[in-house]
């Protein structure tokens, strides 16, 4: 019989994401235990025994422990963060031949420990391996969910916000497609304040170039976080928090996140940066904006450009297209 599901979370990789997202996990009080595993022991040993000394601080008991695959039997939630990192100059594609074995190495220990939760899956290039996590799992698409585009849409918030003087709480923008170079803004329905981002009268210049600029930027942005210190971590560590508060509090909010499309846009048998409800059962449902002309051929070469790659690692699936 399966056990009563807690509020119990484990994330597997404790680099950089990891640690980070373990330290916004642990100061927003979401979870009752977050058992970490990690390859590097000692590492590890001493990442636990500090954020365990922070708790005191946090916003209630989390208890912090090192974990290994046998925590995932009762766990709600596993989060995935292990993998190669991406390097300066790299793409997230290029790292999809390595982490793929990872991710299949990875998937397969869990599975044998009668995990049935959640995945959430962080490692690059996001779309492809949350594919592969679903296949890889044998669980329903619902419960198994990327990143996505949630790191990019908070990203193009803050700089809109920036631009129109807001608070990118007031602002509701998505980024969506493949967490990578072919990704894009949603300007069509996008809303400063409620109003919508085009009838945005006060800015100066030409409009489209300026909207289209801080897009770039986003797109850009992980390019040169990584060149100045490395990794980008803070950012997408608080957006998988995000994403482990709406599951484990069953919020049914949107979020855009890597789901799995079953026509919607035209797409199916893909992963994919989307908005989607998410609650305590995983994706409840997929949320499909209304795109322009313009947006939707982007979309398109999105989704193509994941699915020339996915095909290399799943034939037989992409095949039936």
């Amino acid at each position: 019989m399966r056990k009563t599901v807690g509020n119990k979370v484990v994330l597997i990789g404790a680099g950089d994401v990891g640690v980070a997202y373990a330290y916004a996990l642990v100061n927003q009080g979401t979870v009752d235990h977050l058992a970490i595993i990690d390859i590097d022991a000692k590492k590890l040993r001493g990442n636990v025994m500090d954020l365990n000394h922070g708790v005191v601080w946090g916003g209630s008991r989390t208890r912090i422990t090192e974990g290994t695959y046998a925590d995932c039997e009762d766990a709600a939630i596993v989060v995935i963060c292990a993998g190669a990192a991406q390097k300066p100059g790299e793409t997230r594609l290029q790292l999809v031949d390595k982490n793929m074995k990872i991710m299949n190495h990875i998937v397969d220990e869990v599975m044998a420990n009668d995990f049935d939760g959640i995945f959430v899956v962080a490692s690059n290039p996001v779309d492809l391996l949350t594919y592969g996590v679903w296949k890889f799992s044998g669980l329903d698409s619902s419960k198994v969910i990327g990143s996505g585009t949630v790191l990019d849409s908070a990203r193009y918030r803050f700089m809109l916000g920036e631009l129109t003087h807001t608070s990118p709480m007031s602002i509701h923008a998505y980024i969506i497609g493949e967490h990578g170079d072919t990704e894009l803004p949603v300007v069509s329905t996008a809303t400063v304040a409620g109003v919508p981002l085009s009838a945005q009268a006060d800015l100066e210049g030409d409009f489209a170039e300026r909207i289209e600029k801080i897009f770039e930027e986003t797109r850009d942005a992980a390019y040169e976080i990584i060149d100045a210190k490395g990794s980008t971590s803070y950012g997408i560590g608080m957006g998988l928090a995000r994403i482990t508060k709406a599951i484990i509090k069953n919020q049914d909010v949107a979020l855009p996140v890597s789901a799995y499309l079953e026509g919607q846009y035209g797409e199916e048998d893909i992963y994919i940066g989307t908005p989607a409800i998410i609650n305590r059962g995983g994706v409840s449902r997929v949320v499909q904006l209304q795109l322009n002309d313009h947006e939707k051929e982007r979309f398109e070469h999105s989704a193509s450009t994941l699915r020339d790659i996915q095909v290399k690692f799943f034939p037989a699936e992409s095949a039936a297209e």
